[in-house]
């Protein structure tokens, strides 16, 4: 029998993986801010009128929750994504930028209870600090290989982005009227394109260079990581809660760490792959101890996870698209 929790987890990190692969195809062909906009414009003009067609999904949307989808849209879109463009702009190679960001499974695991209501277990937190030792040996390793290339602030920008996401992440576990999940990405989707466009526009950036090679890598963008990773994060999070999700999003660094290793040739020896199989030995230790804990946080986290299954049903061909 096909485990779909496994498969639907293995395509969340593959195509949550790909945007940092992705950043690095694009970051040689243009601004940051261009390729973000030509990512997300032709994108939200599609899923507008795609909307257009589907006024049924639409229907009984407050104002009050679409405001609450753009704000979750410009921070988990718009501030992460520019934050991780801009540095690897600045020289951050994607495999770094994805370790830095290893650290939200800490911090949101961290806020889930006092925020949310969603208390960790003991085994989870013990594969939550395993996790982020894993993620801080591949840090070490790829920035001893840095070097002096990079300035040492650029290293905070994308720990900025990830701020960005984790406050999205409760925004929406706030919510108390679901949205549709098709409706939430076309909002999330507008937001960005018209941020990113007043950037792009603002800064004289807006014109997309020549290059066949700039197309390839928003290409590339539009279909793995935000149809595919970005979709998935949201479906995983619905259907199983924020430490599920986040538990998760520590793979993202060694996966990445590997990918930028065959594609770029970037650093990958020994103490990578230790923190490869620390990583995985974290999500393996957090969903295990998902029955443990305070009856309280079980209590909410089944409370969390129990949505319509019609939105799944909906979300799950909505991003197959």
């Amino acid at each position: 029998m096909v485990d779909v929790k496994s498969l639907l987890s293995v395509a969340f990190v593959l195509c949550w993986s790909s945007g940092f692969i992705g950043a690095k195809l694009g970051a040689g062909t243009a601004d940051a801010t261009t390729l973000l906009m030509w990512r997300f414009l032709p994108l939200a003009v599609v899923l507008v009128a795609v909307a257009a067609f589907s006024r049924a999904a639409w229907r009984g949307l407050k104002l009050r929750d679409a405001g609450r989808q753009t704000a979750i849209g410009a921070l988990s879109q718009s501030g992460y994504l520019l934050s991780v463009y801009y540095a690897i702009q600045l020289g951050v190679s994607s495999g770094t930028t994805a370790l830095i960001d290893g650290v939200q499974p800490l911090v949101a695991g961290a806020l889930a209870g006092p925020l949310l209501r969603q208390y960790v277990s003991r085994r989870q937190w013990l594969g939550l600090w395993l996790g982020l030792a894993g993620v801080a040996t591949v840090t070490v390793a790829d920035a001893a290989a840095a070097g002096a290339d990079v300035a040492w602030w650029a290293y905070f920008v994308p720990f900025l982005g990830m701020l960005s996401l984790v406050a999205a992440t409760f925004l929406e576990g706030r919510s108390r009227a679901p949205v549709q999940p098709r409706v939430a990405l076309t909002i999330h989707c507008a937001t960005s394109a018209v941020l990113f466009s007043g950037m792009a526009v603002g800064f004289g950036a807006a014109a997309p260079p020549a290059d066949s090679s700039f197309w390839v890598a928003t290409a590339w963008l539009v279909v793995l990581p935000t149809f595919g990773g970005y979709g998935l994060y949201w479906l995983i999070l619905r259907r199983s809660g924020i430490t599920e999700v986040n538990t998760l999003m520590f793979l993202m660094a060694p996966v990445t760490a590997v990918w930028g290793a065959l594609m770029f040739g970037e650093p990958f020896g020994v103490q990578t792959a230790l923190g490869l199989a620390v990583g995985l030995a974290a999500v393996v230790v957090v969903r295990r101890g998902g029955g443990e804990g305070g009856g309280g946080g079980s209590r909410a986290r089944s409370a969390r996870v129990t949505r319509p299954t019609a939105e799944y049903s909906v979300v799950s061909g909505a991003e197959r698209r």
